[in-house]
């Protein structure tokens, strides 16, 4: 079982993304906002951490950016779950150091299989 951090302002999508994490027997933590997501990376160390992009305070690509160059978190994959379906975003966020993107609506299946590859062995 692997502890993973769900970052994202919608609560509707939040409540998605941790059923179907819950579902495959991972422990949940979640953050409302990009900020609140740098700085519960910092304090619970996850396994790994699905990030929303659009986001106040701190967006998704800024907050990956953060967690992905400071020292105690940037060993934690993070993979990007977004509306934002263009190429040059994709391209832009594997940059800032998201290992994986995934474009919503989620496709369950999809999500699982990229959470299962990037988890840590």
């Amino acid at each position: 079982m692997a502890r993973i951090l769900i970052v994202d302002d919608s609560p509707s999508q939040l409540l998605v993304l941790k059923r179907i994490v819950e579902g495959q027997g991972h422990e949940v933590i979640t953050a409302e906002d990009g900020q609140q997501g740098v700085d519960m990376a910092k304090k619970h160390i996850p396994d790994l951490i699905l990030m929303d992009v659009v986001m106040p305070n701190l967006n998704g690509f800024q907050a990956t950016r953060t967690i992905s160059r400071e020292k105690t978190t940037s060993h934690i994959p993070v993979i990007l779950v977004t509306t934002k379906d263009q190429e040059t975003d994709r391209v832009w966020g594997l940059r800032q150091g998201a290992k994986g993107y995934i474009t919503k609506p989620v496709n369950e299946g999809m999500l699982v299989k990229a959470i299962q590859e990037h988890l840590p062995r």
